[in-house]
């Protein structure tokens, strides 16, 4: 059974692996390989608990866990626009990649949704890679469409291109 929580100070290692772990599975042949490999799970683990410490409280950081080991997180807050687009939006999801297709992420997904629309949020935004299939596929299943918005993303100095994505919330 999947138990969703609150993430603390002391995940931030596990969480930085299931990130830096996500990336280079699900990423690789999109972004380019050195800037990949030279991601750091010390560095994105000491990022994660900056941002937990110093941060405004606006977003949300959730962990999943199974038997006591956490095998996914995921993290929402307000969109992030600067022309001031109303509604929530879903920064991360990722699943620790020995986990993937155990319903891990979709216990996730459910909580954020959950969670934003009992805020108040009306509907919930996330950006996907073009060519992330697989990612796209999850989140077409969980109710989210492509509304024709893309932006570049940069990685390792290369151009990838990232697509929004939004779902109307209850």
């Amino acid at each position: 059974m999947t138990h969703i929580r609150e993430m603390s100070l002391d995940d931030c290692d596990r969480v930085a692996a299931i990130r830096i772990g996500g990336w280079r599975a699900a990423y690789r042949g999109m972004m380019p390989g050195p800037y990949l490999d030279a991601l750091s799970v010390t560095e994105d683990a000491r990022r994660h608990r900056a941002r937990l410490t110093g941060g405004d409280g606006s977003a949300l950081n959730l962990v999943a866990e199974r038997s006591g080991e956490i095998v996914g997180w995921g993290c929402h807050g307000p969109y992030r626009d600067d022309a001031g687009t109303p509604g929530a939006e879903l920064y991360a999801l990722y699943v620790a990649p020995d986990h993937y297709g155990e319903g891990i992420g979709r216990a996730l997904l459910r909580e954020s949704l959950r969670r934003c629309a009992a805020a108040g949020h009306e509907r919930m935004f996330l950006w996907v890679l073009k060519g992330n299939t697989g990612a796209r596929r999850f989140y077409e299943g969980s109710g989210f469409r492509a509304d024709g918005t893309e932006e570049p993303f940069e990685a390792g100095g290369v151009e990838v291109p990232e697509v929004r994505y939004v779902r109307p919330l209850p």
